[in-house]
């Protein structure tokens, strides 16, 4: 985290001594800079800063799928002239065990339509999710497991 914060510093030098404030400008300076980061990052110890971004940035267009995808299904749901549903709350254990992975996690399984995060249980293993349509709970937490929290492991390991 502190050499994002270095890459914004470096990127608002970089916008300064260019004289320019620009959008364009800022971007350009911030991808100079993280540039020059990989390069040193030997020296920084920030051997994972670029690719630790990428993943981030992988998780944050997986959400946007996920979104479109469960904003889709929930709208065919409800114009459906039978709403054939079978509402839940089923058990998701986790794998991610720092609090922050726990809220990221329910955090975009709640953002997501049609799922919402209920609660933790009290050791931290176990995440309580109420879907719209829990059909098949299975289903719906090897999507957890191969979506969201995978990405998160991956991105914060």
């Amino acid at each position: 985290m502190i050499l994002y914060a270095v890459n914004l510093l470096m990127a608002i030098i970089w916008a300064a001594i260019t004289g320019s404030a620009a959008l364009h400008n800022l971007i350009f300076g911030f991808c100079l800079s993280a540039l020059i980061l990989g390069l040193i990052r030997e020296q920084v110890n920030g051997i994972g800063y670029i690719t630790r971004t990428l993943r981030f940035l992988s998780l944050v267009a997986l959400f946007f799928v996920e979104l479109a995808k469960s904003a889709w299904k929930v709208t065919v749901m409800v114009l459906s002239p039978k709403m054939d549903l079978k509402p839940g709350i089923f058990a998701y254990p986790l794998t991610v065990t720092r609090d922050f992975e726990i809220t990221l996690l329910a955090n975009l399984i709640t953002l997501t339509p049609g799922t919402l995060s209920v609660d933790v249980s009290e050791d931290g293993k176990t995440l309580y999710v109420h879907a719209i349509d829990c059909a098949d709970p299975d289903g719906a937490r090897r999507d957890i497991a191969d979506g969201f929290e995978r990405k998160i492991r991956e991105t914060f390991e």
